[in-house]
């Protein structure tokens, strides 16, 4: 059985999809190196946040601040304490009765309290004069104790120097600090901290000192029955602020080290499980198209759980469905060859004896003979134009919701006005719609429009072509059932092979080239559907037609 396609030649030798189109150059493979630029990308991406963290974590000013704040209120601690001590050692005046503090008294005393924390302290009186000073030997102005730092040593390692260099970007102290300045003859007005004790407030201040170092200052007044009648003035070189600053930062770069190395080991782990894959995929999918014709195996990744071995599965697919197609392309060449062979060999004999002889009524039948054959030839060469742009169509076009419903009504009406035959075409709906499928209007339409021709072509005069659709939850069937002569149980597959021809006997040969099944079963399985054929037989065994069933998935409205 063949179905046969009556379409109207087309007239148009110049096709708007050339097969004869220039090949895109195509960028070549490069060779990498360790480092590809997805190496690289990764390695970026992972060190810049890092770094980032990094940066921010260098930015201690929170941490000095609870330092220096921790280190102020011990200083004030250690000041109350004292002032209470000299509070309690103060008398009383013979001149008013006022209370004071007495220098031979007082400045022993500082000197015993203040021995272990190696802070200097002064104390003022309540008239703002130095009266006792921890680093004063001969007195409160007199000779003072000096303590000279010296220079570093100079340091040639490598990380201390870097160190030092990140301590001067990201932690400079003496930013917006004040300078400390000590005159020769010291008063209360010098310091402002201590202005403000004096009025009973007590009071801190942060300075660096010459070498840049912070310098804490607090002063505490000392009162006595709530009358201030001095300030003890604590000044505290916080070395120690600095030396943990310092060591914080060394431990910031240790972890940076450790984290910098094992984040690198990572990202190159990830990036060799991520584009050495990917590379090897590229290199065998290039490898495939250097080598037209030789369709081989992608590597198949089986192994992988993620997107690669997606990937891989994927392109093993296409290659797969690559070397199917070229198979295809093969057996259609030779087919076409075959199809074209015969006609064209037929007229050319034709031709040749019509030379050789002289009946005019002869050579009248070899040149009908001959025209046949040309018109062969011109049919299938068309079905075999609209054959290969089918591929295309297929492709190229969005996909469409189509009901079926009014769609075969249609086809059902037009193929019993326009048809020759005497046959009777019944359309049932079998259930509710809708019957909605997802495809192209114009294939669909193709496939229907042929399968009712070729139904009636193959029924008895005033027979019926039964067309019939239903669905389920899932699938869409269509049958078309004729009263025909059924088909050979042998050749229930192979009506569906190119170029396979079944015609009846009644029929002129060569009239169908035996495309349309082939074409018709390639459009269904474009839209994920089946066709199969099936022989009707009575309760005796008897055929009585042949039944074409269709299965389209169906898609909500």
């Amino acid at each position: 059985m063949e179905w046969g396609f009556n379409r109207a030649r087309s007239t148009n030798s110049a096709d708007k999809h050339s097969s004869s189109r220039s090949l895109e150059k195509h960028r070549k493979i490069k060779r990498r190196g360790f480092f590809s630029p997805l190496t690289s990308r990764i390695l970026l991406v992972n060190v810049l946040a890092l770094a980032i963290l990094f940066i921010g974590l260098l930015d201690q000013g929170r941490y000095e601040k609870d330092l220096i704040e921790t280190k102020v209120q011990s200083l004030f601690t250690q000041g109350e304490m004292i002032s209470a001590a000299l509070a309690e050692s103060a008398y009383e005046t013979r001149l008013n009765g006022s209370t004071a503090l007495e220098p031979s008294i007082a400045s022993p005393m500082l000197r015993r309290l203040v021995k272990r924390t190696k802070d200097r302290t002064r104390l003022f009186d309540g008239n703002g004069y130095l009266m006792a000073d921890s680093q004063s030997l001969l007195g409160p102005q007199g000779a003072t104790v000096i303590k000279v730092v010296l220079p570093p040593i100079a340091d040639n390692d490598t990380f201390r120097i870097f160190v030092k260099w990140l301590e001067m970007i990201f932690w400079d102290p003496g930013r917006n600090l004040p300078l400390y300045q000590e005159n020769s003859y010291q008063r209360a007005g010098d310091y402002r901290e201590v202005e403000r004790a004096l009025l009973g407030e007590p009071s801190s201040e942060i300075r660096i000192n010459e070498s840049g170092r912070l310098l804490i200052s607090v002063a505490v007044p000392v009162q006595r029955f709530k009358k201030v009648i001095g300030v003890v003035f604590i000044t505290h070189d916080a070395k120690k602020i600095d030396e943990k600053i310092h060591a914080y930062l060394i431990l910031i770069l240790s972890i940076f080290a450790v984290a910098l190395c094992v984040t690198i080991c990572l990202s190159l782990y990830l990036s060799g499980t991520i584009a050495r894959p990917l590379r090897h995929l590229a290199t065998s999918a290039d490898r495939v198209r250097n080598t037209p014709g030789q369709v081989k195996a992608l590597p198949k990744f089986q192994g992988r759980n993620d997107e690669i071995g997606d990937l891989a599965e994927a392109l093993n697919a296409m290659t797969a469905a690559l070397s199917d197609r070229l198979d295809a392309i093969d057996r259609f060449a030779a087919d076409v060859s075959h199809e074209l062979k015969n006609p064209l060999t037929s007229a050319l004999s034709a031709a040749e004896t019509a030379a050789r002889i002289d009946d005019a009524e002869q050579q009248r039948k070899l040149m009908g003979i001959i025209k046949d054959d040309i018109i062969r030839c011109d049919r299938t060469i068309t079905e075999i134009s609209e054959a290969s742009r089918l591929d295309a169509q297929l492709s190229r076009d969005e996909n469409e919701i189509i009901d079926l419903g009014p769609l075969l009504s249609t086809l059902v009406e037009v193929s019993q006005s326009g048809s020759p035959f005497t046959n009777h075409i019944q359309y049932v709906e079998n259930g509710k719609g809708p019957y909605t499928v997802l495809g192209k209007r114009g294939p669909i339409e193709r496939v229907f429009k042929n399968l009712f021709d070729n139904a009636l072509s193959f029924s008895p005069p005033d027979g019926e072509v039964k067309v019939e659709i239903r669905r389920d939850n899932e699938n869409i069937f269509i049958t078309v059932e004729d009263e025909g002569p059924g088909v050979r149980e042998g050749s229930l597959e192979k009506i569906f092979n190119r170029f396979y021809s079944e015609r009846p006997e009644s029929e002129q040969f060569g009239t169908h080239s035996g495309l349309g099944l082939s074409m018709v079963r390639q459009i269904i399985a474009a839209y994920r559907g089946d066709i199969v054929v099936k022989n009707l037989k009575n309760s005796n065994g008897k055929i009585m037609g042949a039944c074409f069933v269709i299965s389209l998935p169906a898609c909500r409205a």
